[in-house]
């Protein structure tokens, strides 16, 4: 992904102190999105949750791009673009994920989450015929291998039931749509769409398919009027939907890709941390080793890029 606007990357320099905040935001922020999505799954159907999450999120994008002197006007063909962008990242990708939210532990989430990179070196070669380097290739065994391991406890016993097993293709599915989102949203900016823009209509059709969806569904549209409901929704809304993806955007643009993509490896970890301490997350050997492979496939894609 890349900054619409034309920036400087400065690979080979040091952080400076703006670069360091804006990296602990982004990691901090989308380490906690995965323990708040928790509390949005008790008593809302997903797909609503997810729903008022985007109609918060796109307003304040809408605003946000306004503000920027951002042009909102753009052809038919682009808002079939939008479309897709909405589908894929801002309503499929979450729901999916709030649904496995149901029956896995949190951190647990963002591991499989962070194998993004690695679903996109499978989905390129399908796709594109893009042949992965051995590297790439490496990386991407090491991920799944890394999976595998954490998910064994769980296989090898008797708890992973049909609930669990629902939740880990609820996730794999999710990212699965989020990938594709990407690859929607890197030919977008090609284009020349700006990011901001692109973003700002996407969460709309994003609400706007969550909302027939629901109504398709016959779910009700009220919300839980309790503190944690109501907090993880303005959280997951402004903080995680909103401030993080401004912050890895802008990101991007100062340090370039590469080096920015590491917040995707250093999340899941904060995740991880959170699920210990307030889900009683049982940590094995083989979950560590897991867990050690996923975090060095990531690195060793970024690499490979």
């Amino acid at each position: 992904m890349s900054v619409a606007s034309p920036a400087v990357h400065r690979e080979s320099t040091g952080f400076t102190p703006t670069d360091y905040g804006l990296y602990a935001v982004t990691v901090l922020a989308w380490g906690f999105s995965w323990i708040a999505m928790k509390g949005q799954i008790a008593t809302v159907a997903p797909e609503v949750s997810v729903f008022w999450r985007f109609v918060l999120a796109a307003a304040i994008m809408l605003i946000w791009a306004r503000y920027r002197g951002h042009n909102l006007s753009f052809r038919l063909k682009d808002h079939l673009r939008f479309a897709g962008l909405g589908a894929f990242l801002f309503s499929t990708n979450f729901t999916l994920f709030y649904y496995g939210a149901a029956h896995l532990p949190s951190g647990l989430l963002a591991v499989i989450f962070s194998t993004a990179s690695i679903f996109n070196l499978f989905l390129g070669l399908i796709l594109f015929g893009q042949r992965p380097n051995l590297l790439a290739l490496g990386a991407g065994v090491m991920g799944f291998a890394g999976i595998g391991l954490m998910f064994w406890p769980k296989l090898a016993g008797a708890d992973f039931n049909a609930q669990a097993a629902f939740g880990l293709a609820m996730c794999i599915g999710g990212t699965l749509s989020f990938c594709f989102g990407n690859m929607l949203s890197a030919d977008t900016q090609r284009r020349g769409i700006g990011v901001t823009p692109a973003t700002a209509w996407g969460m709309v059709y994003g609400m706007l398919f969550l909302g027939v969806f629901s109504t398709f569904r016959g779910q009700s549209f009220a919300v839980e009027w309790s503190v944690p409901y109501l907090g993880s929704l303005i959280y997951l809304a402004l903080i995680a939907s909103v401030v993080a993806f401004a912050s890895y955007l802008t990101l991007l643009g100062r340090i370039g890709s590469a080096r920015a993509g590491y917040a995707t490896v250093m999340f899941p970890v904060v995740a991880l941390t959170l699920s210990t301490i307030f889900e009683g997350y049982q940590w094995t050997p083989l979950a560590a080793a897991g867990l050690v492979c996923v975090l060095g496939g990531n690195l060793l894609m970024l690499r490979a890029r």
